[in-house]
């Protein structure tokens, strides 16, 4: 497996095909819901890919100059419980902390706040965020 800073086209079309598959389509979710206004040019993604077939991805851009949202979290279903989200995070994180954020800030369905407290982040239970497809907590870590 390979982890890459998706940096081209090409590669962040790998993110994208993860999201369609694993969100979009799993949950039903529009288009235009899944891809919203932080999916822009300057926006920047983790994606790791077997042999050439993207499995995992991770959305990340700038809140402000100090803090970064990373979001979008997504492993292809047969390639859950092999570590891929953590791996995803801990390559988000590695390049958040070389452009100089000091916190990392992520939007947790309900379901995920285990994961991301194993991973050092504590949720803030009153940012309770009511979407249309789901219920996510606020958390933050520090870098």
């Amino acid at each position: 497996m390979e982890v890459i800073r998706a940096t081209k086209t090409a590669e962040q079309a790998g993110a994208y095909y993860v999201r369609i598959q694993a969100m979009a389509r799993k949950h039903r979710i529009p288009l235009e819901v899944e891809f919203d206004e932080h999916d822009t040019p300057e926006t920047k993604y983790i994606v790791i890919v077997d042999d050439y077939l993207p499995v995992a991805t991770c959305r990340m851009y700038a809140i402000d100059e100090e803090r970064v949202m990373l979001g979008r979290v997504v492993v292809l279903q047969e390639y859950r419980q092999q570590g891929l989200g953590t791996r995803v995070m801990q390559e988000a994180e590695a390049w958040a902390r070389e452009l100089g954020y000091r916190r990392v800030v992520v939007e947790s369905r309900d379901n995920k706040v285990h994961f991301y407290e194993t991973l050092g982040y504590t949720a803030d239970y009153s940012q309770k965020i009511v979407g249309e497809t789901f219920t996510c907590y606020r958390m933050e870590k520090k870098l």
